[in-house]
């Protein structure tokens, strides 16, 4: 379990839509004043493109750092992604924070024509990208997020910020406890400096406290209501109670970095509210 830790809170927000230049610029301007810190584009067939809309995000914010959660580096060659994000990092004047997977999707790499590798060798091919992005580009901060012991140790031994994406509940008795543990073993000197990222699932959608499972279920479909409302992605309560279960997740674990969904905007924009 992490130490205690007086390291300030970042808050990131997924983009899932871009639909033309004047709404994603609205868009982009309402995130940055509802107080988030990052925004994040995925990386799938049938989303947005990544770095053309960080890129028009840049034009039309001032403060927002921008990043990937997370690009998947089966589909790219170490060089010519460095050359597009330098480029991104370059027009938004050092705002890009690169996220960066394994990928899992075997229909993408299948619609891409892309060889889909065993797990294994995602997370070597991961791992290549990761030293040449961070010997071409240190000052890009890096994220890789995800669960799996492989992709967690290099996580930890060579990204800045730890991207922890969910944990069974089953078998072990504070799941989230474990991974940073596992984590904090792998980086050795390395842990202090890490930033801890919890992607949150759920959050209230109206005024009820009660979190929308929606999203989680899709992610956990075999687990009962009561499992999922005790996983710690699932937060519940007033923005106030929300608050005061960050800074818990801070003191115990300490977790400063919490990324939450384009749908989750409002009512984390309250949260952030608690804070600032």
């Amino acid at each position: 379990m992490a130490p205690p830790t007086s390291r300030d809170f970042r808050f990131s927000i997924g983009i899932h839509t871009a639909k033309s230049s004047a709404a994603l610029r609205d868009k982009a301007k309402r995130l940055e004043g509802l107080g988030f810190d990052v925004l994040h584009l995925p990386d799938h067939l049938g989303a947005p493109a990544p770095f053309p809309v960080l890129t028009a995000i840049a034009a039309a914010t001032s403060t927002v750092r921008l990043g990937t959660y997370v690009l998947n580096a089966g589909f790219y060659k170490p060089a010519l992604l460095a050359r597009d994000a330098a480029a991104v990092n370059d027009l938004s004047d050092g705002r890009l924070e690169l996220g960066l997977g394994a990928g899992y999707v075997r229909e993408e790499f299948e619609a891409a024509e892309l060889p889909y590798p065993s797990a294994g060798q995602r997370v070597d091919y991961l791992e290549h990208v990761t030293t040449y992005m961070k010997r071409h580009h240190a000052k890009v901060p890096i994220l890789i997020a995800g669960n799996g012991n492989r992709l967690l140790t290099v996580a930890a031994q060579h990204a800045d910020i730890i991207g922890l994406t969910g944990a069974n509940p089953r078998g072990v008795g504070d799941p989230l406890a474990e991974r940073i543990e596992f984590v904090r073993s792998a980086a050795g000197d390395r842990f202090a400096d890490l930033e801890l990222n919890l992607a949150i699932t759920a959050v209230p959608s109206d005024n009820s406290g009660k979190p929308d499972l929606s999203l989680t279920r899709r992610y956990a479909p075999d687990l009962s209501d009561e499992e999922l409302l005790a996983l710690p992605a699932v937060l519940g309560g007033s923005p106030r109670d929300i608050a005061d279960t960050l800074r818990g997740y801070r003191e115990t674990y300490g977790l400063t970095s919490f990324t939450v969904q384009e749908s989750h905007a409002e009512t984390f924009g309250k949260v952030i509210a608690e804070f600032r």
